[in-house]
């Protein structure tokens, strides 16, 4: 038997820590929980998505009454800047979530689709793309979305 360990280093800063772009994309997920449609979990969440040439785009969680139908704000993002801007590439990504008309306390992770989603990018681009996860606490600020799925599936998988 072999055992091995995954490290990540995840810091965890103050808004007034955090670089202007930084700052920008967590402020801009932040205003997107407002525009989420979540009648059942009241569970909010926004994402902020930075493109290699500044471009920013939001997204929020929609859900449905048929669970698998709703999404997630992450993949809202990604998908609605991947159709504007097919050719450039993502390079940070913000999420906050409020519930209740307040933002969580600790940070809240992307789910493992949206990590999937997000790893696509990634390995189509050749750069990773940093992970800026908001909460009243701190903003935990993760290098790549690989981090966040060390083990990873993607082409190479596939013989791609």
């Amino acid at each position: 038997m072999t055992t091995f360990n995954i490290k990540i280093e995840i810091r965890r800063l103050q808004l007034d820590e955090l670089a202007a772009s930084d700052l920008r994309i967590v402020e801009e997920a932040k205003a997107m929980t407002a525009h989420s449609y979540a009648p059942y979990s009241h569970f909010c969440v926004g994402a902020a998505l930075l493109l290699s040439d500044g471009s920013v785009y939001g997204g929020s969680n929609q859900e449905n009454a048929a669970f698998p139908v709703g999404t997630c704000a992450e993949r809202s993002a990604f998908f609605y800047a991947s159709a504007q801007k097919p050719d450039v590439a993502p390079v940070a990504i913000a999420i906050a979530a409020q519930t209740e008309g307040r933002f969580t306390d600790v940070p809240v992770s992307p789910c493992g689709m949206c990590r999937q989603a997000l790893l696509e990018a990634e390995t189509r681009f050749g750069t990773p793309i940093r992970v800026l996860l908001y909460g009243e606490e701190g903003v935990y600020v993760v290098a790549s979305i690989r981090d966040l799925l060390p083990l990873t599936f993607d082409g190479s998988e596939l013989g791609s």
